[in-house]
């Protein structure tokens, strides 16, 4: 892990979506971090030692599925598939299917493995895996606000967790989609879908992949409004969650973006971007890295 001094940032981008504004002065006690996203490897060992069983893994309940047909209840996630045309921009279910079987074990299904990317982030994860996997490891899931001071690395008011260019030098700084999305991804970062953790240049604090590869989850609930209202130092996040585009539906926070984001779509790879997702969600693209609240080095 790393170990992050804390201090006073501005939160938000003015110039981003109206859940990233207002730019907020914000304040964080200094914390530990994961250095990557939490692997395949590592979250099969946890597996081993426990037992658990993953949400993707489990029957789903009927009773939070009324009119499906039972048949159709079966355990499983949703994988990321180029459609056959070009989609409407917000028609993501074009991009998405349901995959019987798809899981953090087999990632794109039945026929798949994790056996062979052992150091990739995991994938198929909710937020209470998530949740599941620190307790066990003795570590938490970082806030929302730790995150984003996290990420920026110093780099107060940035608009890219390396600096000001996408590209310093003609470079890919992160595991992100190049191409028409969600057509035809061109990979020249490298590659097609998740990479091993660490493939990137660490940030100023020596974390990878705080930009792409994969989402990762926040101990926050989500409101588009949070930052008008919120504490101004260790914020923990608001206390219950809002989605005006579904108020029936809790959502949690995600961050980072992963790689399927692209300008065209979707810009999830600043720091200041912000993603919502229901807390039982597993998606190709998501995953997560831990935090810890203890003493600083040699104390």
């Amino acid at each position: 892990m790393a170990w992050i001094p804390g201090g006073r940032f501005r939160r938000g981008n003015d110039r981003g979506a109206s859940d990233e504004q207002p730019v907020r002065e914000m304040e964080v006690d200094p914390f530990w971090i994961d250095r990557t996203e939490v692997t395949n490897e590592q979250f099969a060992e946890f597996v081993k030692a426990t037992g658990y069983v993953t949400v993707a893994e489990r029957e789903p309940d009927p009773a939070q599925y009324p009119g499906v047909p039972k048949d159709k209840l079966v355990p499983g996630a949703a994988v990321f598939r180029s459609p056959k045309q070009q989609p409407e921009r917000n028609d993501f279910l074009s991009w998405w299917e349901y995959v019987p079987g798809a899981s953090w074990r087999r990632p794109e299904g039945p026929g798949s493995a994790w056996v062979g990317r052992e150091k990739h982030p995991v994938v198929h994860v909710c937020w209470f895996d998530a949740v599941k996997y620190a307790e066990w490891a003795g570590k938490r899931l970082p806030t929302e606000a730790e995150w984003e001071f996290a990420a920026r690395g110093g780099l107060d008011g940035a608009e890219f967790v390396w600096g000001a260019e996408l590209m310093p030098g003609g470079r890919w700084q992160a595991n992100i989609w190049q191409g028409d999305f969600p057509m035809s991804n061109r990979a020249e970062d490298g590659f097609q879908t998740t990479a091993p953790v660490g493939s990137f240049p660490a940030n100023r604090f020596g974390l990878h992949d705080m930009a792409g590869n994969v989402w990762e989850w926040c101990s926050d609930w989500y409101r588009p409004d949070y930052y008008e209202s919120c504490a101004s130092k260790n914020p923990r996040g608001p206390d219950s969650s809002l989605d005006p585009d579904e108020p029936g539906v809790m959502k949690k926070v995600q961050r980072g973006g992963s790689f399927l984001c692209n300008d065209s779509y979707c810009g999830g790879y600043r720091p200041s971007s912000r993603m919502k997702a229901s807390p039982d969600t597993a998606l190709a693209h998501s995953g997560f890295r831990c935090a810890l609240t203890a003493p600083p080095p040699g104390r």
